[in-house]
């Protein structure tokens, strides 16, 4: 039977009652709420707006009308799983499979008004050996949209799915991931935008009993990118990893927020994100948020984040934060830091007659490539190595200091 988007709302909503396990108790999280009209449009005075730069974001966050999308949608379908994009009530099904309850206007408004969503629903017990990668091509960045993507993973399957972000759009998005008992499962998000698009997107994850789940945030393009990406667990034995990689330039901002909340025990998270920046007013922003529940004992967290910089003019923001509720815990902690070179690996590599841009060059990508080989994905790694080059030739990085 197919679940209306109703229903679904009044079995949250009732759970959040009788139990409160779905109520987020962090003070860094607004209360979840299906209904618009709870979200006042962002004032940028709010904890979760306070760096991100609201006159740019063409009011995707407020009141931008959600236009017909001039973003091409293609894809490949491996043999034995399903990729389409589908309406009425399938779609409507589809709205709080990860368990969201959305914290935000924009994703409140994407549920409410998306009347399509764009599903890749894997079988369980399925081993999809080929990664599937669907291509997001914007058309238009002065055109205002919208879109709603479902993952679904069954119980112990095996995929990798790859959503790539290119070209000119204004986008409102909501990525939703079900992962399902003893699954393992990678999701890529790429941004590679061209300058002018503007990007606002929150991926919500539920991770099953004794699931993997790994997403890797990549953003390189764009003149606007923020990315929310949460993680929930559905039982015990869960283990979530978060990696990010962004290279931000001359007025560019690109944000990246996540949030592990720990609601059942025995479950994991480990959070990776790395960030460089050149060029006048590159600005980047990472915030990173645990939630350890009073019932989540047995838990084990790490996060953090490391930024370099390679020219003056540049603003890299780094808030890591933990909420512990319970004492009962394995393991739990955070690392942030941000600055220039190295000099000792310059002096290194420059002793062994390595002239000084080839050994910044050498050093940017010693900084990223252990990240870059954590994602898995054997053609993202070598197209990452090879983005990572362009965005190095973009400036002479030894003549800024």
């Amino acid at each position: 039977m197919t679940a209306t988007v109703e229903s679904v709302r009044d079995a949250l909503e009732m759970t959040q009652d009788t139990t409160g396990s779905s109520k987020v108790e962090s003070h860094l999280h607004p209360e979840g709420s299906f209904d618009v009209s709870d979200h006042p449009v962002p004032t940028g005075r709010e904890e979760t707006w306070r760096f991100s730069p609201l006159k740019r974001l063409r009011d995707l966050h407020g009141e931008a009308v959600f236009n017909a999308s001039t973003t091409a949608c293609t894809w490949n379908a491996p043999e034995g799983l399903r990729v389409a994009t589908v309406e009425g009530d399938e779609a409507r099904g589809l709205r709080g499979i990860s368990g969201l309850v959305p914290d935000s206007r924009f994703a409140a408004r994407v549920l409410a008004e998306v009347p399509s969503t764009l599903l890749v629903d894997v079988p369980a017990d399925a081993d999809v050996t080929e990664p599937v990668i669907v291509e997001l091509s914007g058309g238009d960045a002065t055109n205002t949209e919208a879109g709603h993507v479902a993952l679904r993973f069954g119980r112990h399957s095996r995929a990798t799915v790859v959503l790539n972000h290119t070209g000119s759009a204004a986008l409102a998005q909501v990525v939703e991931v079900q992962v399902g008992d003893g699954a393992q499962v990678t999701v890529v998000s790429i941004q590679d935008w061209a300058d002018d698009a503007v990007h606002l997107t929150h991926t919500q994850a539920v991770v099953g009993r004794d699931a993997l789940y790994k997403h890797a945030a990549i953003s390189f393009g764009g003149d606007v990118v923020r990315m929310d990406a949460n993680v929930t667990y559905d039982g015990p034995g869960g283990s979530a990893e978060l990696l990010g990689l962004y290279f931000a330039d001359a007025g560019q901002h690109i944000e990246h927020r996540l949030f592990a909340d720990h609601n059942a025990p025995h479950t994991k998270s480990n959070v990776s994100y790395k960030g460089a920046l050149q060029g006048q007013k590159a600005h980047t922003v990472w915030v990173g948020n645990v939630l350890i529940r009073k019932v989540a004992e047995g838990i084990e967290t790490y996060e953090e984040n490391r930024n370099l910089v390679l020219t003056d003019g540049c603003q890299a923001d780094s808030v890591p934060n933990l909420e512990i509720e319970t004492g009962e815990i394995a393991g739990a902690g955070h690392a942030s830091a941000t600055g220039r070179f190295d000099d000792n690996q310059l002096f290194y590599l420059r002793s062994r007659g390595i002239e000084e841009d080839e050994a910044r060059r050498l050093v940017v990508l010693g900084f990223f490539n252990d990240l870059i080989r954590k994602i898995g994905v054997a053609e993202i790694e070598e197209r990452l190595v090879a983005t990572v080059e362009a965005e190095l030739a973009k400036n002479v990085i030894g003549k800024h200091f």
